[in-house]
């Protein structure tokens, strides 16, 4: 699960880095290039999130749509922030269930 939350951290960063510094640096700065490394940093480190949604929701037996609203968090801007708190809270349960 950590490994999971890290990643999705540093994915949602990888979008961030893109969207708020890359493309305006591209655009804006004419700097040429940028954005293809940071690119394909970022759909390598998002191909990662994809797959770690998948083996987390099996581990977790999550329903489809708890699955989908992961999934698509990781899409959004700072939607990472909500996955870290989710994934936090449900750490806590998963733990607290099986330390009895």
């Amino acid at each position: 699960m950590r490994s999971f939350r890290l990643l999705s951290l540093i994915e949602g960063c990888s979008l961030l880095t893109l969207l708020f510094m890359a493309m305006p640096a591209k655009y804006l700065l004419g700097v040429d290039g940028i954005v293809f490394f940071v690119g394909l940093a970022h759909g390598i480190l998002f191909l990662c999130y994809l797959v770690g949604t998948m083996v987390v929701s099996h581990k977790l037996k999550w329903s489809v749509l708890q699955w989908l609203w992961v999934f698509l968090a990781g899409v959004f801007p700072f939607g990472f922030l909500f996955v870290d708190k989710a994934i936090k809270k449900e750490e806590h349960a998963f733990h607290g269930a099986h330390s009895h």
